[in-house]
């Protein structure tokens, strides 16, 4: 049985690490990245203080939106940094900077 979840697809872009490590995919975010995490994170911080429907509830439930926020903004960074890095996404920024590294 084929695990690999890359073969089913092949990269539309220069592929940069086939398989990145957990810290080079964290390194590797960008604004966009840190600005979605941080636009995810408020909306979420909203829909918990308002999903509150009683006044004593509204505290814990917008803490609640907000660690479902930021796990889901950070998983989301994590996916667009990684498909960057695996040649999924376009990738021009990092493709430019791996080179100048490796040079």
């Amino acid at each position: 049985m084929n695990t690999d979840i890359t073969a089913s697809a092949k990269p539309e872009y220069p592929v940069i690490d086939r398989n990145p490590p957990f810290t080079k995919t964290v390194a590797n975010f960008n604004t966009i990245d840190y600005l979605r995490l941080t636009t995810i994170t408020g909306v979420s911080v909203v829909v918990g203080y308002l999903s509150g429907i009683k006044p004593g509830i509204r505290g814990p439930s917008m803490v609640t939106g907000s660690l479902i926020g930021v796990m889901g903004g950070f998983m989301y960074a994590y996916q667009n940094s990684a498909g960057r890095l695996m040649g999924f996404f376009p990738n021009e920024g990092e493709v430019a900077k791996y080179k100048k590294f490796s040079s």
